[in-house]
């Protein structure tokens, strides 16, 4: 073997800062949205509480289906789902930079925009793993984790200055072009093969909606100060104890399951999953 077939592939600074870009909107649109209800209420005759029901729908539906997002990624392809996930979210922005009611918001960035996000998050994640290796990996693993620290930190000031000295359709107009630039390097992503079961864990599914829908509607009602908040986590709790059960077994007989339940005995993805859930709830009252 010649030197130069030993020697790591050049490290991929662009794709690095496209994927980080890609983290960075998927963080800050939520921002934007809290800190522009009220004068998107105000252009668009809706009222504060329609607008705080689309920010928890949205939270609700990124949380429920992020499972399922990472099985359909496994069986359409990790590329296509990211792209497919990033071409919601635009879709989303576009909707709120033209909107003149709530339907379009619920719609097209609270439904179709967290369906998105449940895409996008385990395939990026898994285009990380397949394009990058060793230390160059977890360079990129640290400057998409950043981007979602800096997003998260300086998301409201962001969008309180655009919405203030410009508006708030401009920021999310600049969100859709922020996503025009990630995908038009689309092209450096190479795709990651599935080698395992295309066949579809349906039980699983509806336990991972169920126990991942239940924690987070049972948080939204908390903080709104509602009532059956302990049975609404319990429900939660159940679903994704019955969905660990549920792997294992299926795993024990070797038929198919929605994720490997080998998963569960990592920290990272343990503490990913539960960070994920509770974010996208506690951002829906930011």
């Amino acid at each position: 073997m010649s030197s130069s077939d030993s020697a790591p592939a050049p490290f991929n600074s662009r794709l690095a800062l496209l994927l980080a870009m890609a983290m960075f909107v998927l963080v800050v649109d939520t921002s934007i949205m809290n800190v522009s209800i009220s004068a998107v209420v105000h252009d668009i005759g809706s009222t504060v509480s329609g607008i705080q029901g689309a920010i928890a729908l949205e939270a609700l539906v990124s949380a429920a289906f992020i499972l399922i997002g990472s099985k359909v990624g496994d069986l359409i392809g990790r590329k296509r789902a990211y792209v497919i996930g990033l071409l919601c979210y635009a879709t989303g922005a576009v909707a709120m930079t033209l909107t003149q009611s709530l339907l379009p918001i619920i719609i097209f960035w609270a439904v179709i925009g967290g369906l998105g996000a449940s895409l996008l998050l385990p395939s990026m994640q898994s285009l990380i793993h397949g394009n990058f290796e060793g230390a160059a990996q977890a360079r990129v693993y640290a400057t998409v984790g950043a981007s979602a620290a800096i997003a998260a930190a300086v998301g409201p000031l962001i969008g309180g200055f655009i919405t203030t000295f410009l508006s708030w359709r401009v920021a999310f107009a600049l969100e859709a072009l922020v996503i025009v630039v990630v995908l038009s390097g689309i092209k450096l992503v190479h795709d990651v093969p599935y080698t395992g079961t295309r066949q579809v864990d349906a039980v699983g599914a509806v336990l991972s909606v169920v126990g991942m829908g239940g924690i987070v509607i049972g948080i939204l009602v908390w903080q709104e100060g509602g009532g059956a908040v302990g049975a609404l986590l319990a429900v939660g709790a159940v679903g994704l104890g019955g969905l660990g059960y549920w792997l294992v077994r299926r795993k024990r007989l070797d038929r198919p399951t929605l994720i490997d339940p080998e998963l569960f005995k990592s920290k990272l993805f343990r503490l990913g999953s539960a960070a994920r859930c509770f974010s996208r709830s506690l951002s829906a009252e930011r």
